[in-house]
């Protein structure tokens, strides 16, 4: 990688290969390595890890690291800007996407508890991030109604706890009602943002 180059980590939430968020999620991909970002895309399916954090965070027994789970922290660690795509399911995270979190986003690598505070030492300073959500509701509904909680869940309760800033939303909404016409305006629009490593 050269000296400066930014370097972009796409993370595929959606458990489906052939969804039309995997769909954008390679375009971002595809569009982002054509501009000369450092990139690699995580298709969470695709990786071999135990869904459950068995023993939450008991220092006394420590759960295995996979390799996946390993590579994923250290794709982390050499990424400025993370970019998380995924459907909104029951108006949160698919499973896939809240396990690995869970795996990965560990004391001692995103975050370390500080003693006699409730702030702790965030350890992904310096890191941006892109939530690209899907949904069938509208926009309004999930925010207003639903009050967004998964992307309240990633971005404040996960990833701003880490230190990660500047997160922005591209919310794709209504998508079973959408024609194909209106599915590639947003295509182009991920590739756009991707050309500019937003």
């Amino acid at each position: 990688m050269e000296k400066n180059q930014k370097s972009i980590l796409i993370i595929l939430g959606h458990p489906n290969l052939n969804s039309y968020c995997a769909q954008l999620a390679e375009t971002y991909a595809e569009a982002a390595k054509s501009s000369g970002f450092d990139t690699h895309l995580l298709k969470l399916k695709e990786l071999d890890f135990d869904y459950n954090l068995n023993f939450g965070y008991d220092k006394t027994i420590k759960q295995e690291l996979e390799p996946d789970i390993l590579r994923s922290q250290s794709l982390i660690q050499k990424a400025d800007h993370l970019v998380f795509v995924y459907p909104s399911w029951w108006a949160s995270m698919p499973a896939i996407l809240k396990a690995w979190i869970d795996r990965v986003f560990l004391p001692g690598f995103a975050f370390s508890y500080q003693k006699h505070s409730p702030f702790p030492k965030q350890l992904l300073k310096g890191k941006t991030a892109r939530i690209i959500i899907t949904m069938d509701a509208p926009t309004w509904y999930y925010k207003w109604i639903n009050r967004a909680p998964g992307v309240r869940l990633l971005k404040h309760g996960t990833l701003e706890f880490c230190g990660v800033k500047n997160i922005k939303v591209t919310y794709l909404d209504q998508i079973r009602f959408k024609k194909q016409k209106q599915l590639q305006i947003w295509i182009n629009s991920v590739k756009q943002l991707a050309f500019e490593g937003k």
